[in-house]
């Protein structure tokens, strides 16, 4: 894990050209993730989609985030947090992206807290454990990536946000 996920900051770097640059269209992001994760499965837009979220609402630009990502009990991997990281910029190797030891709480996929590196409120986003059938069916009925990855993008009620004090 610590390898994958230092190797998500390395990629990062590289891509970007140590720049400001960032992943805008499908393809991009599938080509990225694809090589920062070994593939592209539905659970990485999950992660995609919650990192713009928050750098909207937040008004953050790439590396002004810090990612703390809490895995739900029985859910198989936490492989959103490939896709948060990578949306916000944040790196393993900067203590921007923690896979949390502890476990999101009984009915979740996934909890991920986001605030601001220099400090201040952020946000939580909460996963329902409800999605993961829907999630390994795109996984299994749907072999394009592209096709994953416009089924996630469009799934309404994938989180909850909420302040994070």
């Amino acid at each position: 894990m610590k390898l994958r996920l230092r190797l998500l900051f390395s990629i990062v770097l590289v891509c970007a050209g140590f720049s400001t640059a960032r992943a805008e269209t499908p393809d991009e992001w599938i080509k990225l993730l694809s090589r920062v994760h070994g593939g592209f499965g539905s659970f990485l837009p999950v992660g995609i989609r919650i990192g713009e979220d928050a750098m909207k609402r937040l008004g953050a630009r790439p590396r002004e985030l810090s990612v703390l990502y809490y895995q739900g009990e029985g859910t198989p991997c936490p492989c959103p947090a490939d896709g948060v990281g990578l949306a916000v910029y944040a790196s393993a190797g900067q203590g921007t992206l923690q896979v949390a030891a502890e476990k999101s709480p009984p009915g979740t996929f996934a909890v991920v807290v986001i605030r601001p590196r220099a400090g201040g409120d952020g946000l939580k986003y909460t996963v329902p454990i409800s999605l993961l059938p829907k999630l390994g069916q795109i996984n299994s009925t749907i072999q394009d990536p592209l096709g994953r990855y416009k089924a996630v993008i469009e799934l309404a009620d994938l989180f909850t946000v909420e302040p994070a004090k």
